[in-house]
């Protein structure tokens, strides 16, 4: 609430100031219009269509919907604004409730679960021979980026956040280049703007815009931008029943890679299940099972940087906790946007939602994310 308060009293003061006439503050007058982001805010950006060319629906579990979400945790979903709770289990959909008005297809943002769709866009890249592997040099792509200090910037460096260039991630205020990102029209500019200012692959600091910068590598690589390569090679073959929906930076623009990948729970679901089968669908290899076991498993050489602490979290763009002595690998948005792999159990779990906690646990993550996980084994253990 004193986000919002602080960003309206800033839209008045501007507004007075003639501030927002400016052609170059165009980002700024849609942020204080529309203030912080939301979950439902794609129809104000341009999109581009992530097309989903064979769909099929995922098989019903024997034990569909027959049983509920534990009384006691109810209430952690209804105050953190849950629109949408699915599970699978060996393969098939076990369970699903959604709030609202929203249903199996309704659009909602991923917010930064699209950096994981990132990385496995780059998978799938090295698979196909455009990139060699992910030690290859950025400057092979983009020779302004040169490294520092005689150490060149690769792509290992901007999949694990340790590309030591000078993006200030940081959501509370207008100005911000991550507000830039989301409301501006020229994700070129911020992305090329960048300065690299320390040493590559010594510290974990999240960076949005290194994210983006991947994009544009995947594009430059690929020949197409990320939108069509990713369905065809990851949503078409995945039998995603919907289409989905990129936002892009402006007309015929570009897509907010980093985040704003908008489909709905059970597809966003079959990143989780690609992950279990090691990337395969169907009996075909979608994405190398070594690159897979890369991007999930945490660079422990990285300071993270923000705690001082050896990096247990974090691969090539998928977070990573443990939870009961289950490793689970995930995918996470700022508003509780999650998607959970639990190989333990062979389950996918979707949580989408308005907001997430502000607590964190001592691995450093949301602990709302105990009441998803917490509910899911309940539900999971009780159906067998």
């Amino acid at each position: 609430m004193k986000k919002k308060v602080g960003w309206a009293m800033l839209l008045i003061a501007c507004c007075i100031g003639g501030y927002l006439v400016l052609p170059s503050n165009h980002y700024l007058r849609r942020a204080l219009t529309h203030l912080l982001p939301k979950i439902d805010q794609y129809p104000i950006f341009e999109n581009r269509t992530v097309k989903a060319g064979n769909p099929q629906p995922w098989l019903l579990s024997e034990a569909y919907n027959t049983l509920s979400i534990p009384e006691k945790d109810l209430p952690v979903f209804e105050e953190l604004g849950t629109v949408a709770y699915i599970i699978i289990k060996d393969s098939a959909l076990l369970f699903e409730q959604y709030w609202e008005d929203y249903s199996p297809q309704s659009h909602s943002n991923s917010f930064s679960m699209a950096k994981s769709i990132v990385s496995l866009a780059i998978g799938c890249a090295i698979d196909d021979g455009f990139i060699k592997n992910v030690d290859q040099p950025v400057s092979d792509f983009y020779p302004e980026f040169q490294g520092y200090n005689g150490k060149p910037l690769t792509l290992r460096h901007l999949l694990t956040m340790s590309a030591g260039v000078d993006f200030n991630e940081a959501y509370s205020s207008p100005f911000s280049p991550t507000t830039k990102l989301y409301y501006g029209d020229d994700l070129q500019k911020i992305a090329f703007g960048m300065k690299e200012i320390e040493e590559p692959g010594v510290n974990f600091i999240y960076q949005s815009d290194v994210t983006q910068l991947l994009a544009f590598i995947v594009e430059k690589a690929t020949g197409e931008n990320i939108s069509s390569y990713v369905s065809r090679k990851l949503w078409t073959p995945m039998n995603a029943e919907e289409d989905a929906l990129w936002s892009l930076d402006k007309k015929d623009g570009i897509e907010k890679a980093y985040c704003c990948f908008n489909s709905n729970a059970r597809d966003f679901a079959r990143f989780g299940q690609l992950l279990l089968n090691k990337g395969n669908w169907n009996g075909k290899l979608l994405i190398s099972s070594s690159y897979l076991k890369e991007a999930t498993t945490p660079d422990t050489s990285l300071l993270f940087k923000e705690y001082n602490e050896t990096n247990h979290c974090y691969g090539f763009q998928f977070w990573h906790l443990t939870y009961k002595g289950m490793e689970i690998p995930y995918m996470r948005g700022i508003l509780g946007q999650y998607v959970f792999i639990i190989p333990d159990l062979n389950a996918v779990v979707v949580r989408l939602g308005h907001k997430r906690s502000e607590t964190r646990t001592p691995q450093h993550y949301p602990d709302d994310i105990d009441t998803w996980l917490g509910t899911a084994i309940e539900i999971i253990q009780a159906s067998e």
